[in-house]
């Protein structure tokens, strides 16, 4: 895995970088010997990192970080007010809706008490390849709940290829097996959102990994 930082946007309140598949982004999630937040600290010097999203261990793509802890503040906020917005890409099992909102409460915590959750769907294309047909679709969460996207997903009938828990392993196997796919098919490609401080807009996309086109490819995708 590389440990080499890849920044999409930077100024004086926000640093948005682009993880990796296979990272943590937070040391307390696990005992890796490097998580993002990491490279974040020591990008800018030292400075407090605080990460404004999830994002899981097997997903790449944008993070963004707050670089104090009033912008964290301001940040979490507007994301609770649907105000900070992330695009993914995600390859599903099947052939799901042309478009779909999933208004499906989820824990936010292990063990935590259901809260409502809501995420976007919308169906790109649709290869009838083996042994299942596959779609790319592109995902936005309304709302910041763990897992959701995943949860969301499965629960629209459609989960997530190379998710081990909400997905199915025997699938996951095969398609490791005929196209290369070792990790969680989701990636976050787009963000947009205002920046607390100045009040300016920032947008970015972080670009789709090899490790998740290569397959698409093998797959007819993409040419």
């Amino acid at each position: 895995m590389s440990s080499t930082l890849t920044t999409l946007y930077e100024d004086a309140q926000l640093l948005v970088v682009d993880k990796p598949t296979g990272m943590l982004v937070h040391r307390g999630w696990g005992d890796d010997d490097v998580a993002l937040v990491d490279l974040v600290r020591a990008r800018t010097a030292g400075r407090a990192a605080h990460p404004v999203q999830r994002l899981d261990r097997g997903a790449s793509g944008a993070v963004v970080f707050a670089r104090d802890s009033e912008s964290a503040r301001l940040l979490s906020v507007a994301q609770a007010n649907g105000e900070l917005d992330k695009r993914y890409l995600a390859l599903v099992r099947g052939q799901p809706p042309d478009a779909a909102t999933i208004d499906h409460a989820i824990p936010n915590k292990p063990d935590g008490p259901r809260v409502d959750s809501v995420t976007v769907v919308r169906r790109v294309a649709t290869v009838a390849c083996e042994p299942r047909a596959v779609s790319l679709v592109e995902v936005a969460p309304l709302t910041g709940r763990l897992h959701q996207i995943r949860r969301h997903l499965k629960h629209l009938g459609h989960p997530l290829l190379g998710d081990a828990n909400y997905g199915r392993g025997d699938l996951n196997r095969e398609v490791a097996r005929r196209y290369g796919l070792t990790r969680l098919a989701l990636h976050a490609h787009a963000f947009s959102l205002v920046n607390p401080v100045t009040g300016a807009r920032v947008e970015g996309v972080a670009a789709v990994p090899d490790d998740l086109t290569s397959p698409m490819r093998e797959m007819g995708l993409l040419a």
